[in-house]
């Protein structure tokens, strides 16, 4: 199955914002910005699925600070789907606001 590029956008918190702010612009192409809480972020991944990406994200951001939280949305083919930490919350049909959005 060929990678799918996913529109990701999401808020990551954490107990140590330092361990995790490089590694996500590292691992995403897109933009990250700082918020009260933790990060924002609004970019895209390649794969083969949301759930892959997901835990791939949550997985290489817990081991630079255990205690992180992921709450994401990832798009694609017409459909997003949400997910808090490891677990799916639900999808639903993409907005038409075109790339990007």
């Amino acid at each position: 199955m060929p990678d799918t590029a996913f529109h990701l956008v999401a808020d990551v918190s954490s107990d140590n914002l330092s361990a995790i702010g490089s590694l996500l612009e590292q691992l995403v192409e897109g933009s990250v910005t700082v918020t009260p809480d933790g990060f924002h972020v609004d970019g895209w991944m390649s794969g083969s699925d949301a759930r892959e990406l997901n835990r791939f994200l949550l997985s290489a951001l817990r081991r630079a600070e255990r205690r992180t939280r992921l709450r994401a949305e990832w798009t694609a083919n017409g459909e997003t789907l949400r997910f808090f930490d490891y677990v799916p919350k639900g999808s639903r049909p993409a907005s038409d606001a075109g790339p990007g959005a």
